[in-house]
């Protein structure tokens, strides 16, 4: 048994393994590897993964649909606040 230290890179003769894909199972430099779903996958294997696992990109609609509406309703709040302190100012009698 070989220790990570003592492993080559498969693609790159020359260079030191960095780490070992758990697809396949081969040793691979800095390089040659990438980080996916929290692994480290070899090029080859991550072209494998089915389209299914790709990260699902919503509408650009909706990325801003909701700060949108959020301003409204604050705009509304704040609106209908303001012209309840204005009627209201204005029925208060100064009684002398």
């Amino acid at each position: 048994m070989t220790t990570l230290a003592q492993e080559r890179c498969y693609r790159h003769d020359l260079r030191e393994a960095a780490g070992r894909c758990p697809s396949c199972r081969r040793y691979y430099c800095r390089e040659c590897l990438t980080e996916h779903d929290h692994r480290l996958l070899c090029v080859a294997c991550l072209a494998k993964l089915p389209s299914s696992q790709a990260p699902i990109r919503k509408p650009w609609r909706l990325d801003y649909a909701y700060p949108l509406v959020g301003l409204l309703l604050a705009f509304t709040l704040f609106y209908w606040l303001g012209q309840t302190l204005i009627l209201a100012t204005t029925e208060i009698r100064v009684v002398e």
